[in-house]
């Protein structure tokens, strides 16, 4: 008869000992973009290698260790005053979805934290919103957004790639006025406007409302915009 102290040791063998510090940690990334994967480690672990693996760790499994900090897509970087040690994952495709661990390696039982990365495309919205105005008018637009996020950062940009959109903002609720561009921020009502005045039909084409979530994927609603020729 197996033991149950028998049963435990092959099934320890197997799944490497995992200890998982806390719940899993859930991110999401954009396709054909980059994402960082961090993880944080107790105080006393700082000169210990930390590395990020797949499946259940083995040797073939180990995707970076910090004791060699770039290899092929992926990159580390450990911040022993942190404590937290960061993953930089690049090219992202389909098939990189799924269950990561990071890994802290120690004598005896390596320490895990369980990762669950999630793909989306690098595009928006399923619903626009259609505005239409005159060469050289002011022209506002609307973006509404949910109540939890009125003390976040608010921008729009042109386009409609969302990993890129904050990079390259026309405007921020943090500087109100940019050039032709105004933004005012509605928290009551949960909506920004922006508006951009002498307009050109320069100026047609796809904006992004977005609101800044730190450490998630922010948040967007789309506007097609259309300048026509001066009104007689």
């Amino acid at each position: 008869m197996w033991s149950l102290q028998n049963l435990l040791f092959i099934l320890c063998i197997t799944l490497r000992c995992v200890t998982t510090a806390v719940g899993v940690i859930h991110v999401t990334g954009y396709v054909g973009r980059e994402v960082n994967v961090s993880c944080s480690y107790d105080e006393g672990y700082e000169s210990y290698e930390k590395y990020l693996c797949k499946n259940d760790c083995g040797d073939s499994d180990v995707l970076i260790t910090t004791s060699n900090s770039s290899k092929n897509k992926y990159s580390i970087h450990d911040d022993k005053t942190a404590r937290i040690f960061t993953t930089t994952i690049t090219d992202l495709h389909s098939m990189d979805a799924g269950k990561y661990w990071c890994g802290v390696t120690r004598t005896g039982k390596d320490i895990y934290t369980e990762i669950e990365l999630k793909l989306v495309p690098d595009s928006c919205c399923d619903t626009v919103t259609k505005v239409q105005s005159y060469e050289r008018y002011s022209e506002s637009v609307s973006c509404p957004y949910e109540s939890q996020y009125q003390n976040n950062l608010k921008y729009i940009c042109r386009g409609n790639q969302p990993s890129t959109c904050l990079q390259q903002a026309l405007i921020i609720s943090d500087n109100k006025q940019n050039g032709r561009f105004r933004l005012d921020d509605d928290k009551v009502l949960g909506t920004f406007t922006v508006n951009i005045s002498s307009l050109t039909q320069n100026d047609s084409g796809s904006y992004l409302c977005g609101v800044d979530r730190n450490s998630e994927l922010d948040v967007f609603s789309a506007v097609e915009l259309k300048v026509e020729g001066e009104r007689s």
